[in-house]
């Protein structure tokens, strides 16, 4: 949500002379959408594509000068939008969570897949049916992000927001782990990218941002930071500095205005 660390970045990038827009996707915090807090991912690419398109109409934004920047869900979010949508001319992603179902059936093994995609076609069947939109908590026991580290962010005062629920529908999870935004790193050339993650990360994994970085075409680049926290790169000194400096270079480098247009807006 966007008074959450998206909000947080937003606002260190604008530090930086950047025009940023952080913003509710459908079905959570203060935007529209039914049923809430559900996860929906080309629900969530159709609303980057309209916030795209409302930067591009704002007369302090140079509109072929936009990136996409995303953090934890939204980097991978980020990934795959940019790379189908030329207006976006570069990558960001930070903690990045580059879902993939193959990398989630390897995780989960074939039968633990299969396992849960049945058991979510029997939640979908009883809510097609006219049962109730089931929810799972969002962070805790049983929960979408189970463990003490979601907890410590989100089901803390460092996470709090007005619109903030500790709940998801538990169809939410069918589409995390069904969902390919790890495919746009295969789409994104010749775009340049810029990944940042820290070294330890138990739940974007390190491996998910070295397998980007294997797949994107030049330019790239990718960051280590030495975090032991996925949510060190959320509110955490010195990551959340580090993690801006590395982005501002980057956007510097590549959405640079030409020397004759050197005064216009970013």
């Amino acid at each position: 949500m966007k008074e959450q660390v998206t909000g947080l970045y937003a606002e260190r990038l604008t530090e930086r002379g950047y025009v940023t827009l952080a913003f509710d996707h459908r079905n959570f915090g203060e935007s529209g959408g039914e049923p809430r807090r559900h996860e929906d991912p080309q629900g969530k690419l159709a609303d980057l594509r309209a916030a795209v398109g409302h930067l591009r109409t704002r007369p302090e934004v140079d509109a072929e000068r936009i990136g996409a920047v995303g953090i934890c869900l939204g980097g991978g979010y980020a990934l795959r939008f940019a790379a189908f949508d030329p207006r976006v001319k570069v990558f960001v992603g930070i903690a990045g969570a580059y879902n993939s179902p193959y990398a989630m059936r390897e995780g989960m093994g074939d039968d633990g897949y299969q396992q849960a995609l049945a058991g979510f076609g029997e939640v979908l069947e009883r809510q097609d049916q006219g049962g109730p939109v089931e929810y799972v908590p969002a962070v805790g026991e049983g929960g979408a992000m189970p463990g003490d580290e979601p907890h410590a962010y989100y089901g803390t005062e460092r996470g709090a927001a007005t619109h903030w629920r500790n709940e998801v529908t538990r169809a939410s999870i069918r589409e995390l782990i069904t969902m390919d935004n790890l495919l746009g790193a295969d789409f994104l050339s010749p775009k340049p990218a810029l990944l940042v993650h820290g070294v330890v990360d138990a739940y974007c994994s390190p491996d998910g941002a070295h397998a980007v970085h294997a797949r994107l075409d030049e330019p790239k680049r990718l960051v280590w930071l030495d975090a032991r926290l996925h949510i060190d790169l959320y509110d955490t000194e010195p990551y959340v500095t580090q993690a801006v400096d590395a982005t501002a270079e980057f956007l510097s480098a590549y959405l640079a205005a030409p020397a004759s247009a050197a005064g216009s807006p970013a």
